[in-house]
């Protein structure tokens, strides 16, 4: 089900926000970015997510065109449980190749990642399935099988929102080209049946 751009808020405001047809184009603020103290030692919650309620057993997708050119430029996914848990799951441009991956926050942050050449400019999907205790993420090529990128444990009690999210960290004027926001069903199972 295509969830309508109308009904999220954002957890900060872009740049600017212009719909174009079913598509919606975000330009991300100057140092916009989410992470939380490991390694690098700071706080940044500058992040902008588009959020709508995010329930157990279901499935959120973000589709967006992945020209991220500059270091850090990122795009994909977010989960926000509190200010201290939350998942982003992005393609992210970084030290000259794109890649893909995800944070996971609970206090403090962890970064995976990939490299994902062959996504770069291209019309990629991120997904995020919850069911039972743990999510499960997957990124890839639209209409094409999805990558696992990560399993994580995520059992909650309180509100979860999800959405589409763009951050750029190093620089001003990155603007994403999002085409779609959806629910769906959870996954069936954490690996297909060969």
């Amino acid at each position: 089900m295509r969830v309508p751009w109308t009904q999220g808020a954002w957890s900060n405001a872009p740049a600017a926000v212009e719909p174009n047809g079913d598509d919606l184009l975000v330009t991300a603020v100057e140092s916009s970015d989410a992470w939380r103290h490991t390694a690098y030692g700071y706080v940044h919650a500058s992040e902008h997510a588009l959020l709508a309620a995010f329930r157990p057993d279901s499935a959120v997708e973000v589709e967006f065109t992945a020209a991220l050119t500059e270091q850090f430029d990122q795009a994909g996914l977010f989960l926000r449980a509190s200010d201290e848990r939350w998942v982003k799951a992005t393609a992210e441009y970084a030290d000259g190749e794109l890649g893909i991956g995800a944070v996971v926050t609970d206090g403090n942050s962890d970064w995976s990642v990939s490299p994902a050449p062959d996504l770069a400019n291209q019309r990629v999907v991120f997904r995020a399935s919850w069911s039972g205790d743990a999510v499960t993420v997957r990124a890839g090529r639209a209409g094409q099988p999805l990558r696992l990128l990560r399993v994580l444990p995520f059992a909650s009690t309180g509100d979860v929102t999800a959405g589409p999210l763009v951050c750029a960290p190093s620089r001003a004027g990155l603007t994403v080209r999002f085409h779609a926001w959806r629910t769906t069903p959870p996954d069936r199972a954490l690996h297909d049946s060969p």
